[in-house]
């Protein structure tokens, strides 16, 4: 049953349209301070589903491995928009989609246990 809905997941994911996301490629990166606080986010939010080291719990794991396939630009929208029928809220009222873009981009990296 889990990789029933692992492979339900990733197909979900990579169906989610591109036109979703409009953040530039060259878009401004947060401010050092606005990173601290978004990494902080990470790990407290959406570590209490995807697994506090983000290798999965309720929700799929977020590691390179497991999401490095994904475009970013679906990884953006997934979490900025959320995803419809699932648990998985959006966060467009906490963040801007320029900070959701930075988080996918350093969630596809490897994102940082330790601050």
């Amino acid at each position: 049953m889990r990789f029933f809905a692992r492979s339900l997941l990733t197909s979900l994911v990579l169906a989610l349209p591109a036109v979703f996301v409009h953040a530039e490629p060259n878009a401004h990166e947060p401010s050092a301070g606005r990173q601290q606080q978004l990494v902080r986010m990470v790990r407290q939010d959406c570590g209490s589903c995807h697994g506090m080291k983000l290798t999965g719990g309720l929700g799929p794991a977020l590691t390179p491995e497991a999401i490095g396939h994904w475009p970013e630009e679906n990884l953006t929208a997934v979490i900025y928009q959320g995803r419809p029928g699932t648990p998985m809220p959006g966060w467009r009222g906490m963040l801007t989609e320029n900070e959701a873009a930075w988080i996918a981009s350093r969630l596809r990296a490897g994102f940082p246990h330790e601050e």
